[in-house]
């Protein structure tokens, strides 16, 4: 009925989207938490998760919202990102009812690091607690998220630029395993699932040149675990 006021019992939550920003760093994986920065909002001045509110008019969905999100809030742009799963509740948040659409984001450390922003900073994964809201499990979910995939897929890779030695790959999988890899019998699982390809350049790694490689287009998941 035109005119009609929507009850109370019917009000919208509050939608919002939130990231899980994992790089690495000094040999291990980190998470980015941003400064809150807001006295209007809860849990002002402590560390969150990359996040932020739908802008209704202006994202034309969570995808877009999220993107916008890690270019405004944290500076970047085209990097790997995958949604993880949705949590809600009245308790979460103490604004009321809300829907938060989570993702986890990968970034190489450099392309991070020149980003250059002050309220980020990088913390390790493993050390994280008592983040506001519910940001504890949404990063433990993104954290059971990559180290599954990471077994039979290259999801560890875009933690890497563009190029990369085997050294490097090897050492990336290690650090979001959280285990030790056999490096022989990584390098031969890797080359005979025809994952990676010689780029013709080369890098100096622990001072002797080293053969650069970069992922083969179309190269996703495999069906054994590395």
């Amino acid at each position: 009925m035109a005119g009609k006021t929507v009850s109370s019992e019917y009000e919208m939550p509050k939608v919002m989207v939130d990231v899980v920003l994992l790089t690495v760093k000094d040999r291990r994986l980190h998470v980015a938490l941003l400064r809150r920065n807001n006295p209007q909002e809860p849990f002002n001045g402590r560390y969150a998760l990359v996040g932020g509110f739908i802008h209704v008019n202006e994202d034309s969905d969570a995808d877009a919202a999220a993107a916008r999100i890690l270019k405004d809030k944290a500076g970047l742009e085209s990097i790997y990102i995958e949604q993880l799963m949705t949590f809600s509740g009245k308790k979460r948040d103490p604004r009321g009812w809300s829907v938060s659409i989570a993702y986890m984001a990968l970034v190489p450390l450099a392309q991070f690091e020149a980003a250059d922003r002050e309220d980020i900073k990088l913390v390790p994964a493993d050390e994280v607690s008592n983040l506001p809201f519910d940001h504890d499990l949404i990063l433990q979910t993104a954290l059971y998220r990559l180290r599954g995939k990471g077994a039979y897929s290259i999801l560890p890779a875009m933690l890497l630029g563009e190029t990369f030695t085997l050294g490097a790959l090897h050492r990336v999988y290690e650090h979001v395993m959280g285990t030790e890899i056999d490096q022989s019998s990584f390098r031969r699982k890797v080359m005979e699932l025809e994952l990676i390809e010689r780029t013709g350049g080369m890098s100096q790694e622990v001072g002797r040149p080293s053969k650069l490689f970069r992922l083969r287009q179309g190269a996703h998941t495999f069906d054994r675990k590395l």
